[in-house]
């Protein structure tokens, strides 16, 4: 989302079992074709986020609702969106962690996208990134990338990122070829690339992915709504591009981010944090619905990565009542019938 802090059987992203080892060729994956992700972010605010006494029930949580797959989101930062490279802060997720919460997840029976983000301060946007020295900040990013491409490998995650909502530099093709195959260098999984809702068609190095992932926040009404009908039509010629579009990029479609906050609205901004102050619970659930109903059972979706569980307890910055969480929600209610159930 990029305005915003960021499956048939499973999240595209995560997954359990033996993971893939270092070096190998970019061999056909069967599971990038034929599966649909189901899945729900987790993503990570402090360093020690993912060793949190509540990382284990929100595992749980998460499978309860039929998820088959979690996305981790370890984040670098940049001061200016002018900076040559980013780094870690506080606000960066270990390594360790990560790696004890990739392992807790398949333990519970969850596949595993490690999603890396590049952030910027407070509420400014990933996607105003324009580097003054590009060549210094691409070298940086494929260290970034690669570390990570590492991490997945070692820790057996079904699936990379390899960018989140950078339409600031998104459309060097050249520079991002060369990340992809770096990164193919040490990772064997299958690949993705999170573009905004407004960023996908712009992207020109999908063929160098296993599939197009899209950060699924369109507006779907001018004003606050409950009505499954108005949210099916509006998703009606959005659901039309994207067909034609993966049929002439040759590659399914994943949203690797959908979400929509708790308060009245909503559906008009899904993008963000703050719509109102009225909470919505209806208006979250029916969006949730809507989407589902809209693209389950399409053989050229890749599923979908709900933004997202929870925060962690003392740091959410927006009352869960009002958040994206569905948790306790009727939205979750909504999962739990189209995925366990």
């Amino acid at each position: 989302m990029a305005a915003v802090l960021a499956v048939v059987t499973g999240c595209v992203s995560t997954g359990a079992g033996k993971g893939p080892a270092h070096g190998g060729t970019h061999a056909s994956r069967p599971e990038t074709g034929t599966t649909t992700m189901r899945g729900i972010t987790l993503p990570s605010w402090y360093r020690t986020d993912y060793d949190s006494p509540a990382a284990p029930r929100y595992l749980r949580g998460i499978k309860a609702t039929g998820a088959r797959w979690v996305t981790f989101t370890p984040t670098w930062y940049q001061k200016r969106v002018t900076d040559s490279a980013p780094h870690t802060t506080e606000e960066t997720a270990s390594d360790a962690s990560l790696r004890r919460i990739v392992q807790r997840a398949h333990a519970a029976g969850l596949k595993v996208m490690i999603k890396p983000h590049v952030d910027l301060p407070g509420d400014a946007d990933r996607a105003e990134i324009r580097p003054r020295d590009r060549a210094a900040w691409f070298a940086a990013y494929r260290r970034f990338i690669t570390h990570y491409a590492d991490l997945a490998a070692d820790t057996g995650a079904e699936q990379l990122a390899v960018g989140t909502e950078l339409a600031g530099v998104s459309g060097d093709t050249t520079a991002w070829t060369k990340v992809i195959e770096a990164v193919r260098d040490h990772y064997d999984g299958p690949l993705t690339y999170a573009a905004n809702y407004d960023e996908y068609q712009h992207i020109h190095f999908w063929k160098d992915l296993d599939l197009i992932g899209i950060d699924a926040y369109w507006p779907l009404a001018e004003k606050a709504t409950t009505d499954p009908a108005l949210l099916n039509r509006a998703w009606a010629p959005i659901r039309q591009k994207l067909a034609a579009y993966s049929a002439r990029r040759h590659r399914r479609i994943l949203f690797t981010e959908a979400g929509y906050v708790s308060q009245r609205g909503t559906t008009t901004a899904p993008y963000s944090w703050t719509v109102s102050t009225h909470p919505a619970n209806a208006e979250q659930a029916a969006a949730y619905r809507a989407l589902l109903d809209s693209f389950e059972g399409r053989k050229w979706w890749a599923g979908v990565c709900w933004w997202m569980w929870d925060d962690w307890p003392d740091s959410g910055e927006t009352p869960a009542r009002l958040a994206y969480t569905p948790r306790g929600k009727p939205a979750e209610e909504v999962l739990r019938r189209k995925w366990a159930g």
